[in-house]
């Protein structure tokens, strides 16, 4: 069954919301802000812990986010996952206090050219369980139809590899969860990218291990719903900006954590 997993978005060392399409190397005048927290990141790493939603991650947006991303470890230690300039010299130290580390732009050079050594030397020191893999994605058009091709670099640059079958096979030997976030939604509140959902089930329907969680454009309790039939229970969700604790108005808090317990019950 899909479930309701946490996300706690770092930039200069706030809790923010950030439109995701906005978010620059060096343009900083063009990032479209929702909401920026008045609490700690620890205070959202502990209100998940103490909801019981578990697979939460925090991701470092950028520099300045290290002292807040340690913060919300360190107060719910081997509970969160942390993303975010993590490579394999650093790997390990983040991994005494995280669950997990989330991998994305040190799998490419500085050309976009994904690079399948780097992810094996990873995958050897954090040991694939610890390991995840942010594949989060733009839509391209290709000719008459579409495709989904990784982006590094706050998802503004494309890379040269796209998501599909094969991409999955291969990436999967080395890491058991991948994070999707839908580069082209993220932040809109506008909905999910329901094509590339029934994609990932379809592109991952033979892993039945594999975890995978999707970011982008949730809006309502009923996209878990969604979610959990697009994806056949494959795909869990994160909600963003469209999140009551997030200063949304849309989506309550309360009701994806009894979502998950529901789940759970049955």
């Amino acid at each position: 069954m899909t479930r309701f997993v946490g996300c706690i978005d770092l930039h200069n060392g706030q809790v923010k919301q950030i439109v995701g399409g906005t978010l620059k190397e060096d343009q900083k005048e063009d990032l479209k802000t929702n909401f920026v927290s008045q609490h700690s990141s620890s205070y959202y790493a502990k209100l998940y812990r103490d909801n019981e939603v578990s697979g939460c991650h925090v991701i470092k947006l950028g520099p300045n986010n290290d002292e807040a991303a340690r913060l919300a470890l360190a107060s719910v230690p081997g509970f969160l996952q942390v993303g975010g300039g993590i490579n394999y010299d650093n790997c390990q130290e983040w991994l005494e206090i995280a669950s997990k580390v989330i991998v994305t732009s040190w799998l490419f050079n500085s050309n976009g050219e994904f690079q399948l050594a780097n992810l094996e030397k990873i995958s050897s020191r954090c040991g694939k369980d610890r390991l995840v893999v942010d594949l989060s994605c733009r839509k391209v058009e290709d000719g008459t139809s579409h495709k989904w091709v990784v982006a590094m670099n706050k998802w503004q640059k494309l890379t040269d590899l796209e998501l599909n079958h094969d991409t999955f096979s291969r990436l999967s030997q080395y890491a058991d969860e991948f994070l999707i976030h839908a580069a082209d939604v993220e932040g809109l509140c506008r909905g999910v990218d329901e094509a590339l959902v029934a994609k990932l089930y379809e592109w991952t329907e033979h892993l039945p291990h594999l975890k995978i969680v999707y970011a982008g454009g949730a809006k309502s309790i009923q996209d878990l719903a969604l979610m959990n039939r697009l994806s056949h229970g494959k795909v869990d969700l994160t909600y963003g900006s469209s999140l009551d604790i997030f200063g949304g108005n849309l989506v309550a808090f309360k009701e994806c954590c009894e979502w998950n317990h529901r789940d759970h019950a049955q």
